[in-house]
C-alpha cells in the first residue's frame, strides 16, 4: 500500500457531492445496509452495484507482476485507464496506473474497494454515472481477459523461420461467385428460413446447370449471431465460394435483426429472446440440410451442389454457440440455471445475460448434433455455462474456435479460452490480440452501426480478414482429397505471418502451462 492510502471517498452524482469513508463503502458491500450518509444514493447502490463491488480479479501470484506491467503498455490499457480517470476525475493517469499495480497484488485479488484503497493522498473523488457506466461496460469477465491479452501475445508466439507457403489461401479462386436467395418454411416450427446460397459458376454452361459429377466438397452453412443476419460474413462466403465450395448462409428469424428490433428489452433474458431459440437454431440448420439434400437430388441447377453429407459449419456469437451444439456439445443446463440465480446483472457481460434466455428449458440435458457435420469453425462464440463442465468433451469433430482479447460482448476466458480446453476431439484455437466482437465481420453489413461499445473493424482489421479467409478455407479442405496441401496454414507460422504490433494473430492446438494456470483460477466464477 503506498505511504498514504486513501480512506475517504468524494462521490458526485450530478451537483451532488457527499463525502465518505471507504469503510462505509466496504460496510454496504459485505452486509446490504446503506449508512445514513449513502442514503441519497440508494437509487444507484442498489444490489447489482453492490455485487460488482464484491467481484475480485484473481491474478496468478507468481506471475502478478510481469502480467500487470506487461498490461498497463497495452493499447487496451490506454483506453481503459482513460476510462478510468474520467470516473476518477482529480486522478491523474499516472495515479491510476499505480493504484492499479498496487491493488493487484493483494493476497485476495484486485477488487473495486482494494482500487480505491490504494490511491495516493487522503480522499478519491468518483464520478457515480460514469464509473456505473464503466461497470456496466467493462464487466469482471472482460477484465480477465484484458489482463490476460498480453499474456497470450507472449506465451502463445512461436518460431516462424522457415515459412514459405507455396500459394496463398486468402487469396480469391477462379471462376464466378454467384448469389441466389431462397426461402424454406418449416411447418412443423412455423418457422421461414431465409438463406442465401453462394456457389462457384466456373463448372456451369449458360443456363447455370452444373456440367459436373456431383461435388465431393464439403458444404459449408454459415450461422449470425443474436441480432445480426445473414450477410455478416459475406466476404468469407464469396471468398469459400470463389473456391469452389457452396455456401449456404441462413437466417434464425427468432434472434435476427428483425426479431431484436422488436424485442422487450427488461431484467428477464427470456423477453429478449426466447429460450426455445437455442434448441430451434440448430434445428434451423439440421431442417436446412434435408431441404437442400431433396434439390440436390431433383433436375435442375441446384443438382449436385449440396453434399450434405459433409458439411462445415462456420458461425459467430450465438451462432458459434449453433456451430458447437450441433458439433456434439450437450447442453447441461442444471450449472446454467444456478448461476443465472444471481441478480448480478451490471457484473454480467451481454453473452452471460443473454445465455441465462436457456435457464428457462425445461430439460437438464439436450443432445442437438447433426452427424451430417464433419468440422465446425465457432468465431467469438457464447458459450459460457451453456454446456456446463463436460459438455464439451463430447464434440469428437475438429473444431476452431476464434477469440478476440478486448471482446465485451462474449469475454474470451468464460467464452472461448477454458471452452477450448473442454473439447473433446480435434481443436484449434484462433487468438486475436486486440480483436472485439464484430471484428470478423463484414465491414459492409448494417449491423455495425448498432453497436453500443468501441469496435474494431473495418482497415484496422484487414489483416484478421485475411487469416480467418485462409484458415477457414484450410480448415475445411481437411475434408477433402486436399487436405495435406492445406496443412501449411493450420500452423502459427500463417498466423503470424499476417500479425502486425497492432494486431498480433496467434493459432495454436493447445495452451502454454501458464494461460492453463490462470484459466484455472478465474474458473472460480
Amino acid at each position: 500500500m503506498p505511504v498514504s492510502a486513501a480512506e475517504r471517498l468524494l462521490l458526485r452524482l450530478g451537483p451532488f457531492e457527499q463525502s465518505i469513508e471507504i469503510e462505509d463503502l466496504e460496510r454496504f458491500a459485505k452486509t446490504g445496509e446503506l449508512p445514513a450518509n449513502l442514503r441519497a444514493f440508494s437509487l444507484v447502490l442498489n444490489q447489482d452495484v453492490r455485487n460488482i463491488l464484491l467481484q475480485r480479479l484473481q491474478v496468478d501470484p507468481n506471475i502478478t507482476d510481469r502480467v500487470i506491467k506487461d498490461w498497463l503498455r497495452s493499447p487496451a490499457a490506454e483506453q481503459i485507464i482513460k476510462s478510468l480517470g474520467d470516473a476518477l476525475p482529480n486522478s491523474s493517469i499516472e495515479q491510476v496506473q499505480a493504484a492499479i499495480s498496487i491493488a493487484a497484488r493483494q493476497a485476495n485479488g484486485l477488487s473495486a474497494i482494494s482500487l480505491l484503497r490504494a490511491f495516493p493522498g487522503e480522499s478519491v473523488t468518483i464520478d457515480v454515472t460514469r464509473a456505473i457506466a464503466l461497470a456496466l461496460q467493462f464487466n469482471p469477465s472482460f477484465w480477465e481477459s484484458q489482463v490476460l491479452g498480453p499474456m497470450l501475445e507472449r506465451e502463445l508466439a512461436s518460431d516462424t523461420r522457415g515459412f514459405e507457403p507455396p500459394f496463398n489461401p486468402a487469396q480469391k479462386g477462379f471462376g464466378r461467385v454467384e448469389e441466389q436467395t431462397l426461402t424454406f418454411w418449416d411447418r412443423q416450427r412455423d418457422r421461414l428460413i431465409p438463406v442465401d446460397i453462394y456457389w462457384n459458376d466456373a463448372n456451369s454452361n449458360s443456363d447455370g446447370y452444373d456440367l459436373t459429377p456431383p461435388d465431393p466438397s464439403p458444404l459449408v452453412v454459415i450461422s449470425h449471431g443474436f441480432g445480426a443476419d445473414r450477410g455478416f460474413l459475406r466476404y468469407l462466403a464469396r471468398h469459400l465460394a470463389s473456391h469452389g465450395l457452396t455456401v449456404a448462409a441462413l437466417e434464425h428469424p427468432g434472434s435476427n435483426v428483425n426479431w431484436l428490433s422488436r424485442a422487450s428489452v427488461s431484467g428477464n433474458p427470456g423477453d429478449l429472446m426466447s429460450p426455445l431459440e437455442f434448441i430451434d437454431r440448430p434445428k434451423d440448420i439440421s431442417f436446412l440440410l434435408d431441404e437442400l439434400t431433396l434439390l440436390n437430388e431433383q433436375p435442375g441447377r441446384w443438382q449436385g451442389k449440396f453434399n450434405t453429407k459433409l458439411v462445415s459449419v462456420i458461425g459467430h456469437s450465438l451462432g458459434g454457440y449453433t456451430a458447437l451444439a450441433l458439433a456434439g456439445g450437450e447442453l447441461q443446463l442444471d450449472e446454467l440455471r444456478r448461476s443465472c440465480k444471481s441478480t448480478d446483472l451490471l457484473s454480467k457481460s451481454p453473452a452471460e445475460w443473454l445465455q441465462c434466455a436457456a435457464s428457462e428449458l425445461p430439460e437438464r440435458r439436450l443432445q442437438l448434433g447433426d452427424a451430417r457435420v464433419k468440422n465446425a469453425i465457432a468465431l467469438n462464440p457464447v458459450v459460457g455455462q451453456l454446456f456446463g463442465k463436460t459438455g464439451l468433451k463430447q464434440v469428437a469433430i475438429p473444431t476452431l474456435i476464434l477469440s478476440g482479447t478486448e471482446d465485451a460482448f462474449t469475454p474470451a476466458v468464460n467464452h472461448q479460452l477454458q471452452p477450448f480446453t473442454q473439447l473433446g476431439g480435434e481443436k484449434y484455437l484462433l487468438t486475436v490480440i486486440g480483436g472485439t466482437h464484430l471484428s470478423v465481420g463484414d465491414p459492409t453489413n448494417l449491423g455495425f452501426q448498432r453497436t453500443l461499445v468501441q469496435e474494431r473493424i473495418g482497415s484496422d482489421v484487414e489483416a484478421l480478414h485475411q487469416l480467418l479467409q485462409g484458415v477457414s478455407l484450410s480448415f475445411i479442405k481437411q475434408l477433402t482429397p486436399e487436405a495435406k496441401t492445406y496443412e501449411p496454414f493450420l500452423t502459427p507460422a500463417y498466423a503470424q505471418s499476417l500479425s502486425s504490433q497492432e494486431l498480433p494473430l496467434r493459432f495454436n492446438t493447445q495452451l502454454p502451462a501458464t494461460v492453463y494456470r490462470w484459466l484455472q483460477i478465474t474458473a472460480r466464477r
